[in-house]
């Protein structure tokens, strides 16, 4: 009996180490291995095994709150009320056994605030891969709809785009970058996948993730910083309601927003406008200690004050805001 068992088990552990070697060329001779190796040990699944191999959409894989939670308070400088409201957001649409419509996030601020991050830490947090998953998808305006002149070509490849990822992943992330620069009326063609429908043409939208970048309305979150700083207020004063009205507004009469007289915002599809503060001086600071421990460095706080000081700020009297974030955070440190 004992003999028996041992036999099956290393059946079982040749038949999935050679799974694993052909993964690369034949998903088919994964699939006859692994149902071999299932067939012999008489309980292993056929999708837990393939998807040790190869990335599986597991619309049952719950969300980590405390991670995505640890991952936003530590990796996100200054930026209190995208922390949070990321964080709600988030957890409350992943908890919702049946939400009622996509989740749909526009992100707002000057370049080097934290929108890309925070977007690679969304990411990372519902797909292991992050960014390079099969199952997140980024669109650069510039790169992928660069031609005014061809509007309703790129509206037929968005929706066809959007319909097939979707039907291969329920949980599919959509991030669209530079959403200022993108030309107004091509964003309106995924109307129908943000809306409340149960489905559209035989597709469920409901659990997707959409996420819009853009640096529309970065002037009217500084105007409402310096209200509070020049009034003596903290920065973590400001709540969402002190901006969020603002924001879609601005952004809906802003012609360079990509959001122009949008659809997605008439129609109130957009759940939050989330702004992201400039940064100050303090900030840029943690930035600089945050690149050096990535690069495995020892922070040296001379170094750290150095690349500060060589950054920019706004306005020109008060000087209180990086105007450039901490964007030029790591080519600066090149040079130290």
């Amino acid at each position: 009996m004992l003999r028996a068992g041992w036999l099956r088990g290393a059946a079982a552990l040749a038949l999935l180490l050679a799974a694993r070697v052909v993964a690369a060329f034949e998903p088919i001779t994964v699939g006859l291995a692994i149902g071999a190796a299932s067939a012999i040990t008489g309980y292993l699944s056929y999708n837990d095994i393939y998807c040790r191999f190869a990335e599986c959409c597991r619309e049952d894989r719950p969300l980590n709150a405390s991670a995505l939670k640890l991952d936003l308070e530590e990796k996100l400088f200054g930026q209190h009320l995208a922390t949070e409201v990321i964080f709600k957001a988030l957890t409350g649409f992943r908890n919702n056994k049946n939400p009622k419509k996509p989740l749909t996030l526009s992100l707002h601020g000057w370049a080097g605030t934290g929108k890309n991050f925070v977007s690679q830490i969304v990411a990372e947090n519902l797909h292991p891969k992050g960014l390079k998953s099969n199952f997140v998808h980024l669109f650069v305006s510039t790169l992928h709809f660069p031609h005014e002149q061809k509007i309703k070509l790129y509206q037929d490849q968005l929706q066809k785009w959007i319909r097939g990822n979707v039907s291969a992943c329920a949980n599919s992330v959509f991030i669209f970058d530079e959403m200022d620069k993108l030309h107004p009326g091509i964003i309106d063609a995924i109307k129908p996948f943000l809306d409340y429908y149960e489905q559209v043409d035989g597709v469920s939208y409901r659990k997707a993730i959409f996420i819009f970048l853009s640096n529309a309305g970065g002037d009217l979150i500084t105007k409402t910083a310096l209200d509070f700083w020049r009034a003596g207020r903290k920065r973590e004063d400001i709540q969402l309601k002190d901006l969020e009205p603002v924001l879609s507004v601005g952004v809906f009469n802003n012609k360079h927003s990509g959001l122009w007289h949008s659809g997605l915002i008439d129609k109130n599809l957009i759940d939050y406008f989330i702004p992201f503060l400039p940064l100050e001086y303090r900030h840029v600071k943690m930035c600089v200690r945050a690149e050096m421990r990535a690069r495995g460095s020892a922070i040296d706080e001379d170094i750290v004050t150095r690349v500060a000081e060589e950054m920019t700020f706004f306005p020109r009297d008060e000087k209180i805001y990086s105007d450039k974030g901490c964007k030029t955070v790591q080519s600066r440190l090149d040079f130290h």
